[in-house]
């Protein structure tokens, strides 16, 4: 087994693995594929035993969340602890109400002592479900307790803040940073400013940039001694540029300098990547050359931002010299570099010169990461190349390499257009296997495929296991299974459909509005 280093916030290998040729049809082609260290899930202080005879119950079809669950989890003779409960919720993520049902179960156990990290945890599966009454009923229950500073933190809200961003709901974000900065819990740990930020960081990369400066502004004239940290503006900065919009983003620079903000390396490397990402390269190269007149040196994100810039463009050449530039810098290239430059030639359909990417990358110190392969999968599931896929899978499984869930939705994704029924089964098994459950996108791509396949009793049966995990499904999929068994005469699966559906108020609502349109 090879050695793996840790420096700093990069994995190292320290030998040079030999390359192994991945595709059949070929030869010149290989990419190399190493071993990872083991989930860190796999050295929490539990029994694999009791792990394994919980996942087979959240797994089991037959057994829905709430009483039914219950019983079957008083049965096992399992002791909950934390450890084993965070080892299921990362395994079971997809899984809301299944997993709200366990903690509950393990809460009500007398000898059973939560951790902060297994709370917040819970209160992320439900944010994540948009089931934020339920996150809120756990969270003021424990405020209102004499546990609190056990439990609830600054990150609890932080969650809360992000999911409700992410969910397009920026009055409750908002409201919900003030109801926490109101609280002794965070005002004694927090001076509020970061949980400001993450408030505009939050709404910004949800495209709530403008909502985001107006509550900004607001605040700043509620307390005319309130300075900004130059932070707050580089959240914004970055907000403008997110949104493409190139003027408010200017005029937001220019504000910043009226205001004698000092910039640092972080609000140069915003311009240089907002630049970048609107492909304005030659503007972005012309602003570390400024960044330079201003004393600030260029720091390995802001190279990689315009490495990754001149890859997009496919200005290959000027790449290696910028690659040379950054070779005598400190820290020099990293493994954003050279996954930048493979997902350039992998887009430029340039496999080989990827492949020599991976092998400089790993002749200088760094090990691949999922992402680094998932760029080879993305090209292939463009291309529709399901055995040049298959392979690279299968040498990365023979490997001891774990693929991500990236990896398997961009596999899942080719498989179902290319109508490879049995490969999709297979890999979706092995997806759950591995500890990863299957989201929402994947479940879809699953069931329109298993529809398409005539195997309507095997849809029905994924559809179901969505709705028994606490997956809320497309309207359109509903729509298509209750179609296609009506125009087949399978008025029993119809109607077992509908039923399944009526179990989730959320779905009902939207069924209805979608009935009146």
């Amino acid at each position: 087994m090879m050695n793996i280093l840790r420096r700093g916030s990069h994995t190292r290998v320290s030998l040079y693995s030999p390359f192994r040729k991945l595709f059949s049809d070929q030869a010149a082609l290989s990419v190399p594929v190493n071993t990872l260290i083991p989930p860190s899930t796999a050295r929490h202080n539990f029994s694999q035993a009791e792990f394994s005879v919980i996942s087979g119950l959240l797994r089991n079809p037959a057994i829905s969340s709430g009483p039914s669950l219950e019983s079957e989890l008083n049965q096992t003779g399992v002791e909950p602890e934390p450890g084993l409960l965070l080892a299921v919720f990362e395994h079971f993520d997809h899984s809301p109400k299944l997993l709200h049902t366990l903690f509950r179960w393990a809460e009500s156990k007398p000898e059973f002592k939560c951790s902060a990290a297994l709370f917040n945890c819970m209160i992320k599966v439900l944010a994540k479900a948009k089931e934020f009454d339920s996150a809120w009923c756990l969270l003021l229950d424990k405020i209102g307790g004499h546990e609190a500073l056990d439990f609830v933190s600054k990150d609890t809200f932080v969650i809360l803040i992000r999911r409700y961003a992410r969910a397009g709901m920026v009055e409750a974000a908002i409201r919900t940073f003030e109801f926490a900065n109101n609280l002794d819990i965070v005002k004694n740990f927090d001076s509020g400013a970061s949980l400001f930020e993450i408030l505009l960081d939050s709404l910004c990369k949800q495209g709530r940039v403008k909502a985001a400066s107006e509550y900004f502004h607001k605040r700043k004239e509620l307390d005319q001694s309130w300075a900004p940290t130059v932070r707050i503006y580089n959240i914004l900065l970055n907000g403008w540029f997110r949104s493409k919009n190139v003027k408010d983003a200017e005029r937001f620079w220019l504000e910043m300098r009226k205001e004698d903000v000092t910039p640092n390396v972080v609000t140069y490397g915003t311009l240089v990547e907002g630049y970048c990402r609107l492909r304005r390269v030659d503007r972005a190269i012309q602003l570390v050359k400024e960044m330079r007149k201003e004393g600030i040196e260029p720091n390995a994100i802001v190279y990689n931002t315009v490495i990754d810039g001149l890859v997009e463009a496919g200005r290959f050449e000027e790449v290696s010299g910028m690659m040379e530039r950054f070779l005598v810098c400190e820290p020099g290239p990293t493994m954003v570099t050279y996954t930048s430059l493979v997902k350039g030639y992998c887009k430029a359909g340039d496999l080989e010169g990827a492949s020599k990417i991976l092998k400089m990358m790993i002749s200088r110190g760094f090990l691949p990461s999922p992402t680094t392969y998932n760029y080879f999968f993305r090209h292939f599931s463009k291309f529709g190349k399901v055995d040049d896929a298959m392979n690279l899978y299968r040498k990365m499984i023979e490997s001891g390499y774990t693929p991500d869930r990236l990896t398997y939705h961009a596999l899942l994704k080719m498989l179902c257009k290319e109508e490879k029924l049995d490969l999709a089964i297979q890999v979706s098994k092995e997806m759950k296997c591995r500890g990863c459950d299957i989201d929402l996108d994947t479940s879809t791509m699953l069931i329109h495929l298993l529809c398409r396949m005539y195997k309507f009793d095997e849809a029905s049966a994924e559809f179901e296991d969505m709705i028994r995990r606490g997956v809320v499904p497309h309207y359109l999929t509903f729509k298509r299974l209750n179609d296609e068994f009506k125009k087949r005469g399978m008025t029993d699966l119809a109607q077992k459909l509908c039923n399944v559906m009526s179990s989730v108020p959320r779905s009902m609502e939207l069924l209805d509005s979608r009935s009146k349109d």
